[in-house]
């Protein structure tokens, strides 16, 4: 299936007919990353402009371009749109003589240092507003010291999921 690219260019990317329609743009997009047929600063189309060129939802262009943020291959900044990343090595890069180039390090996970740039601070306060804006008048006094039960029913229903019960 092929996109336009907002710079003029084809992005010409071969999707499977089958399977998981995430998986397979993502992988697609890494195999264009790694020919060189997207270089390093390339900006990409925006999900929606994607999506409905490849016949997608808008999530899965969503998630598979989040995807490709965490592992390094993509970077996104808001208002910027989300580019190649720089010095992604490519099939037509020359491998270092010496072995392996040094791995450079993408997240700092070292416990006790978060990163607070990466902090959703817009969602955060979507879901804060959208919190105290629908809370019940009783929800901000003293209540049951073992916390709020819709919430102990939430967070029981999530546990019972995240472990298959």
């Amino acid at each position: 299936m092929t996109a336009p690219d907002p710079g003029g260019s084809d992005l010409h990317l071969e999707l499977p007919a089958g399977g998981a329609r995430r998986t397979a743009l993502a992988q697609a997009l890494r195999d264009a990353v790694r020919s060189g047929r997207l270089a390093g600063g390339t900006r990409l189309p925006p999900y929606r402009t994607l999506a409905a060129d490849l016949g997608l939802a808008r999530n899965a262009v969503a998630d598979a371009y989040a995807e490709l943020v965490a592992e390094g291959w993509f970077t996104a900044r808001q208002g910027s749109g989300t580019r190649v990343a720089e010095g992604v090595a490519t099939a037509d890069a020359p491998a270092a003589a010496a072995g392996p180039a040094p791995m450079r390090l993408r997240h700092d996970l070292l416990q006790g240092k978060p990163d607070p740039a990466s902090f959703p601070r817009g969602p955060w306060a979507v879901s804060a507003r959208r919190a105290l804006a629908e809370a019940p008048t009783e929800a901000f006094g003293p209540g049951d010291p073992q916390g709020r039960p819709e919430l102990r029913r939430a967070l029981a229903g999530y546990l019972s999921r995240a472990r298959g019960v």
